[in-house]
C-alpha cells in the first residue's frame, strides 16, 4: 500500500482537514459585505450573485450524498486527493474570475468539494487514531465549521473596507493548495468501503435535483415574491424531493444512507432536531441583525461587533473535547439551545441592536451554535456502530445544509416584506428565530423523555473497536410503547 511521508501522523491529518474545510465555510459568511464589490467588478447583478451562492450551497448539500456513494466503490484516499485538487481549481477560478460564469463555477466547485471532503476526511480522522484523539477531532470539526462561519463577517468587513475582494479569494486558494500538499503527504491508500453495495442512482438523482431546485428557489427571493411560481415551485418541489429521498432510504432494504437506524432511535432523532432548529435560527439571526447595521457603521466595524461569536465557538470547541466521553456530552446540545435563545432574545431587546447588545448577542449565539450542531452530530454518530459514522454525518449534514443555508434567504425576504419596513420585519423574524430555538429544545427534550433515554458516558473504546455503539439509544418512543404494552397486559382477564 502506497503511503506518504506523513501517513499516520495525526497532527498532519488534522491540519489537512482544517485547511480543506475552512475556506468555503468562511467565505460563505464573509461574502455578504463584499457582494456589491464583486458584482460591480464582474458586471453581475445582485440576483446573479444570489444565484451563485445558492448553487454553491446546493453543491455542498449534494456532496454529502456523493461522498458516501463514491466511498463505497472507489479508493477512498485517492478520491480525497481528487476532491482537494478540485477544491483548489474552484478556488483559483473564483479568485481569477473575469465574468459571472467563471466565478459561479468556481463557487459551485468549492461548495461541492467542501462537503465531499467533510464526509470523506472527518470520519477516518475520528476513527483511526484512538480514543484520545477523538476529542481533538470533535473540537477541530466544531472549530472548522462554526469557527470559520463566525470569523467570516470580520474577514468580509476588512475586505469591504479596503474595497477589494480578490486578496481574500487568493488567500483561500493558498489554503486549498496547502490542503492538497497535506493530502499528498498524509496519503495512505485505502480500498473502497463496500464494492458489493447497491448502486444508488435514484438517491443521487433525488439529492441533486432536490438541492438544486430548493436552493434555486431560495436564491430567487432576492427579486421575486415568495408565492411567485419562479420561487415557490422550485423551493417547495426541491424540499419535497429531499423528503422523498429520506422516505425512500428509510424503507428500502439496502440503503445508501442509514436513515432507518437514525430515525428509529431516540438520541439521533433528538440530535437531528436540535441541529436543524439551531442551524436555522442562528444563521438567520446573524444575517438579519447585521443587515440593519449597514450604513450605521463601517463594514469592518460591523464585522468586529460579531467577533465575540468566534470566541463562543472557540470556547465550545474546547468544551466539546473535554466532555466528549462524559455524561455531560448529552446535556451540551440542550445547554447550547438555551444560550442560542438567550442570544436571540438580546438582539430582540432593541432593533436595530446597539453596539453593546450586538457584542453580547453575538457572543451568546456563538456559544449556542458551537454547543448544538457539532455535539448533536457526534451524539447521533455515537448511537450507531462506527462503520456507519460516515453515513450518519452525511444525512445530518445534508439536512443541516438545507436548514442553515436555505432558511437565511427566506428569513431575509420575510424581514423586508412583512411588517411594513425592514426594522419591524426583522423584529418579527427574530421572534420566529427565538421560537425555533426554544421549540427545538422543547421537542428534543420530549423525544428524549418519550424514548426513555438516559444520559450516558460514551464508551469510546468499544465504539472504535467496532464492538457496538458508544452508548445505548432506545428505540423511538420506547417508553410510551412499554407503558402501552404493560397496560394492555394488565387489562387482559386472568385465565383459571
Amino acid at each position: 500500500m502506497r503511503q506518504g511521508p506523513l501517513a499516520g501522523r495525526y497532527p498532519a491529518a488534522a491540519a489537512m482537514v482544517m485547511f480543506a474545510l475552512i475556506p468555503y465555510l468562511a467565505l460563505s459568511a464573509a461574502i455578504g459585505p463584499i457582494t456589491p464589490i464583486i458584482a460591480h467588478e464582474l458586471h453581475m447583478s445582485l440576483q446573479a450573485m444570489s444565484l451563485g451562492s445558492g448553487m454553491a450551497n446546493a453543491g455542498y448539500a449534494v456532496g454529502t450524498v456523493l461522498a458516501v456513494a463514491f466511498a463505497q466503490f472507489l479508493p477512498q484516499r485517492r478520491m480525497l486527493v481528487l476532491y482537494v485538487s478540485l477544491l483548489l481549481i474552484g478556488s483559483i477560478l473564483t479568485a481569477a474570475a473575469q465574468d459571472a460564469g467563471m466565478f459561479i463555477a468556481g463557487r459551485v466547485l468549492q461548495g461541492l468539494c467542501t462537503s465531499l471532503l467533510l464526509i470523506a476526511a472527518v470520519p477516518p480522522l475520528a476513527l483511526g487514531y484512538g480514543a484520545q484523539k477523538v476529542r481533538w477531532t470533535a473540537a477541530i470539526m466544531n472549530l472548522c465549521i462554526f469557527g470559520a462561519i463566525t470569523l467570516g463577517p470580520a474577514i468580509g468587513g476588512l475586505q469591504a473596507q479596503a474595497h477589494a475582494w480578490r486578496p481574500l479569494f487568493w488567500i483561500v486558494a493558498a489554503v486549498a493548495a496547502g490542503a492538497l500538499v497535506l493530502a499528498l503527504l498524509t496519503f495512505e491508500d485505502a480500498p473502497p468501503a463496500n464494492p458489493a453495495a447497491p448502486r444508488a442512482p435514484l438517491v443521487i438523482g433525488l439529492a441533486a435535483a432536490g438541492s438544486v431546485a430548493a436552493f434555486y428557489g431560495a436564491s430567487e427571493l432576492l427579486t421575486h415574491k415568495f408565492l411567485d411560481p419562479q420561487t415557490c415551485a422550485p423551493l417547495i418541489g426541491g424540499l419535497a424531493l429531499i423528503a422523498v429521498l429520506i422516505v425512500h432510504q428509510y424503507r428500502v432494504q439496502r440503503p445508501l444512507l442509514t436513515i432507518h437506524g437514525i430515525l428509529s432511535s431516540t438520541i439521533p432523532v433528538a440530535g437531528i432536531v436540535i441541529a436543524l432548529f439551531a442551524a436555522a435560527a442562528s444563521v438567520s439571526v446573524s444575517v438579519l441583525t447585521a443587515s440593519l447595521l449597514v450604513g450605521r457603521y463601517s463594514p469592518v466595524h460591523i464585522g468586529l461587533l460579531y467577533l465575540p461569536a468566534l470566541g463562543g465557538a472557540l470556547l465550545t470547541a474546547g468544551l466539546l473535547g473535554l466532555v466528549l466521553n462524559r455524561r455531560a456530552m448529552q446535556y451540551l446540545p440542550l445547554a447550547g439551545m438555551v444560550f442560542l435563545a438567550a442570544g436571540i432574545a438580546v438582539f430582540r431587546i432593541k432593533v436595530p441592536s446597539t453596539q453593546a447588545l450586538t457584542l453580547i448577542g453575538s457572543g451568546l449565539t456563538g456559544i449556542g451554535l458551537g454547543a448544538t450542531v457539532a455535539p448533536a452530530l457526534f451524539a447521533a454518530g455515537f448511537s450507531v456502530p462506527a462503520a456507519n459514522l460516515q453515513r450518519v454525518f452525511a444525512i445530518i449534514e445534508l439536512l443541516r445544509a438545507v436548514a442553515a443555508f436555505m432558511i437565511a434567504p427566506v428569513f431575509a425576504h420575510f424581514a423586508v416584506t412583512v411588517g411594513g419596513n425592514p426594522v419591524n420585519g426583522t423584529g418579527i423574524a427574530l421572534w420566529i428565530g427565538l421560537g425555533l430555538a426554544a421549540g427545538g429544545a422543547g421537542i428534543a427534550v420530549v423525544i428524549y423523555l418519550l424514548g426513555g433515554a438516559r444520559p450516558q458516558a460514551a464508551q469510546l473504546d468499544r465504539f472504535l473497536t467496532g464492538q457496538g455503539p458508544a452508548w445505548y439509544s432506545p428505540p423511538l418512543l420506547a417508553a410510551v410503547r412499554d407503558r402501552a404494552s404493560t397496560g394492555a397486559l394488565a387489562q387482559e382477564p386472568t385465565r383459571p
